[in-house]
């Protein structure tokens, strides 16, 4: 079995060693064989496992989503319907963060517009932005 150390991991799945250690830290990857200096070596199931989670991530999926995403490709008497669904369910929160951001967008530019951007001190942006949010709504965590 060739082991390969976090260097040689992180430049072979574009994964940095800060975040394989994080994803060993929060059990989204078991934990590696340490040599006797107690560096840490993967194998190529490992490799595997870093390249999934970053593929995922790249797509967005949370950490959770990722963790059942492995568990299900591990188990090879899945039902595709539950890979599915996380996917599903991921778009649908993909499609209401772009519909938050395409809004903030627009409400951005029709600011930029009423600005002068000149030497005047008035300036529509930073009076929107001044404007209090009224208690028990308008403001999106």
């Amino acid at each position: 079995m060739n082991l390969v150390t976090i260097a040689q991991a992180s430049a072979a799945t574009g994964v940095s060693a800060k975040m394989i250690r994080h994803y060993e830290s929060i059990g989204l990857i078991k934990a590696p064989v340490r040599t006797e200096n107690r560096y840490r070596h993967y194998n190529e199931a490992d490799l595997h496992d870093l390249g999934f989670i970053r593929r995922a991530r790249d797509l967005g999926f949370s950490f959770d989503d990722i963790r059942q995403l492995l568990d299900l490709w591990r188990n090879k008497g899945r039902s595709s319907a539950e890979v599915k669904a996380i996917a599903l369910r991921h778009i649908k929160e993909l499609d209401e963060k772009a519909a938050k951001l395409e809004a903030m967008s627009r409400t951005l530019k029709q600011l930029a517009e009423s600005c002068h951007g000149d030497t005047r001190p008035d300036c529509a942006i930073l009076e929107a932005l001044d404007k209090p949010v009224p208690l028990g709504g308008g403001c999106n965590p």
